[in-house]
C-alpha cells in the first residue's frame, strides 16, 4: 500500500465509509485535532512519566483512536457509537487520586517544570483545542455527547499529571508571579 495516493490534492479526503468532504470540513477539522492530541500524548509518553501515568495514558491513547474513527463517520447514528458513555469516568478516579497527594492550588500556575510536565501542559492546551473542534463541529453534526464529556475531562486530567509529575520530580508549582 502506497502512502500517497494524490487524492487530497485537491484539497479533498474519505472520511470512513468512503465520504468524500472538504479538508476544511469541521468534521475533518475535529478529527485533525483529535489527532494532533493524541500525538502529543505520545510525546508526554516519551519524556519519562511515571508508571502508572504511562499505562493511564496508553489507554487514552487507544480511545482517542476510537473517537476519530467516530468522529470520522458522516451521519452515524447511536446504534454505532463505539465509545462507552461512562467513558470519562474512569478518569475521574485518577484525577481524585493524583490530586488527593497534590498541594491544594491557592493561585494559578504556569505550565511547565519537569521535561514531562511541560508536555503534558502542552497536550492539556491542544485537548482544549479539540473539545473546542468536537463543539463547533456539534453545532451543525450530531457527534456523540460522550465524545465531548470525555475531552473535557481528559483536559482535567492533563492538568493534575502535569502537576503529579512535577511533585514526582520534586519540582513544585510555579504560581504566576502576583504582579502579572
Amino acid at each position: 500500500m502506497k502512502i500517497y495516493t494524490r487524492r487530497g490534492d485537491g484539497g479533498e479526503t474519505d472520511l470512513r465509509l468512503g465520504v468524500r468532504t472538504g479538508k476544511d470540513h469541521p468534521r475533518v477539522e475535529a478529527c485533525g485535532a483529535v489527532d494532533e492530541l493524541n500525538s502529543c500524548l505520545g510525546w508526554a509518553r516519551s519524556q519519562g512519566l511515571d508508571p502508572d501515568n504511562d499505562r493511564l495514558l496508553a489507554r487514552i491513547q487507544g480511545d482517542l483512536f476510537v473517537i476519530g474513527a467516530d468522529l470520522a463517520t458522516a451521519g452515524e447514528d447511536d446504534r454505532d457509537r463505539r465509545l462507552p458513555a461512562d467513558a470519562a469516568q474512569f478518569m475521574e478516579a485518577a484525577i481524585d487520586r493524583m490530586d488527593a497527594q497534590l498541594a491544594p492550588l491557592k493561585r494559578f500556575i504556569l505550565p511547565g517544570g519537569s521535561p514531562s510536565a511541560a508536555a503534558l501542559h502542552v497536550a492539556r492546551a491542544v485537548c482544549r483545542r479539540a473539545e473546542r473542534a468536537v463543539v463547533a463541529l456539534r453545532r451543525s453534526e450530531t457527534v456523540d455527547h460522550a465524545i465531548t464529556a470525555y475531552l473535557n475531562r481528559l483536559s482535567d486530567l492533563l492538568f493534575v499529571m502535569a502537576r503529579d509529575q512535577n511533585r514526582l520530580a520534586g519540582r513544585p508549582d510555579e504560581p504566576l508571579p502576583s504582579d502579572a
